[in-house]
């Protein structure tokens, strides 16, 4: 930075979703084996050493890296990023069971300038600029969202100057920008306080600049009850919204076999993958574990003289099925769940349905 250094019987329905799990105890729900898919975010906020650094604070948070996006030339350094039209950029790995695309944007917007267009601070030109590089469809819906949030509340006087850029290609900058706040806190810290950076986010958002906004994701909103009527099956809605529950092996995914994920029908928030998906013989289709843990809620279910663990979603609140301790390895666990609740959606479509970050998932 060239900056300031100059920085169906319904009791045979139940019993039979409940195969394997005779007394109703209670399973330990530890899952010892499988890895939640992670997801990238990519932000421009002027200076990455202090974007990295306020980034890396949030929980959830595995890793931020300093680097290039956004120009056309190829392998940039820290003498020509600029000259190649490239921005100062971060590439944030992060668990979205613990926190999501949109409270990632919310911690991003309380640490930069988002009305300057030309820079950040101190710091001048183009390669300064802010900007959100959305990674796939979904990305894009939710900054969007974001975006015109902040500029509908009031916070800043003038427009929201912050470009939102479709991601192509992120180079990572030389390992002694990596951590720099920490490899030289004396040179950080001055520079940082020199910038003006602190003082203006002080005055624009106070002490709440480094609060963690509640778990939020506009993407995946449960729609009214008149709406849903519309947009859903007559058994679509009875098992959804009524706890209902469909005929075994006459649905729709109980033996389907294709790659690709499985979402809620009735806001579309991640659920289930292909890949751990397996035939337990019950005539409903099962899985050894979620996709997304932090998309789906248990609850205690004492219906029908039995004692068993509801699933549902977290975003739409939809019953999707319920959870048994008498699965397959690597988990013990069964979640037996309901066609009529899900959507499915194949590996070749994630990218135009707006789930590109899950292709990672599945061996070309």
């Amino acid at each position: 930075m060239r900056r300031f250094m100059v920085w169906t019987a319904i009791l045979l329905l139940v019993w039979g979703c409940n195969t394997g799990d005779p007394a109703g105890k209670e399973a330990e729900r530890k899952m010892t084996g499988g890895k939640t898919a992670m997801a990238t975010a990519t932000f421009a906020g002027g200076c990455f050493w202090c974007v990295e650094s306020d980034l890396e604070k949030v929980p959830g948070v595995l890793k931020v890296v300093s680097g290039y996006a956004g120009g056309t030339g190829a392998n940039p350094n820290y003498e020509d990023y600029a000259a190649k039209g490239h921005i100062e950029a971060v590439q944030v790995v992060y668990d979205p069971a613990k926190v999501t695309y949109a409270q990632l944007l919310d911690v991003f917007w309380r640490h930069i300038d988002p009305t300057d267009g030309g820079g950040q601070f101190v710091d001048r030109g183009p390669q300064y600029r802010s900007a959100i590089f959305y990674h796939d469809a979904e990305q894009k819906r939710i900054a969007e969202s974001s975006k015109e949030q902040l500029a509908k509340s009031g916070r800043f006087s003038k427009p929201i100057a912050t470009e939102l850029i479709k991601f192509e290609k992120f180079y990572e900058a030389e390992a002694y920008h990596q951590d720099y706040y920490k490899k030289n806190p004396v040179r950080y810290n001055y520079y940082r306080w020199g910038s003006g950076r602190d003082e203006f986010l002080e005055k624009a958002w106070g002490a709440g600049r480094d609060e963690i906004p509640p778990r939020q994701d506009d993407s995946y909103r449960k729609p009214d009850d008149a709406t849903l009527r519309k947009k859903l099956t007559k058994l679509q809605y009875e098992v959804t919204q009524k706890e209902g529950t469909e005929p075994p092996f006459k649905n729709e995914y109980h033996d389907l076999k294709q790659a690709g994920i499985y979402v809620d029908i009735v806001s579309g928030e991640p659920l289930f993958s292909s890949l751990d998906k397996y035939d337990s013989g019950t005539g409903w289709p099962s899985f050894t574990r979620p996709l997304e843990p932090g998309n789906i809620v248990e609850r205690e279910d004492n219906t029908f003289f039995t004692r068993r663990t509801e699933v549902r979603s977290r975003q739409g609140d939809s019953h999707l099925g319920h959870v048994f301790p008498d699965g397959p390895k690597p988990t013990g666990l069964r979640y037996c769940m309901n066609s009529a609740a899900l959507r499915f959606i194949p590996k070749e479509a994630l990218e135009k349905e707006g789930y590109g970050r899950y292709l990672k998932l599945f061996p070309k």
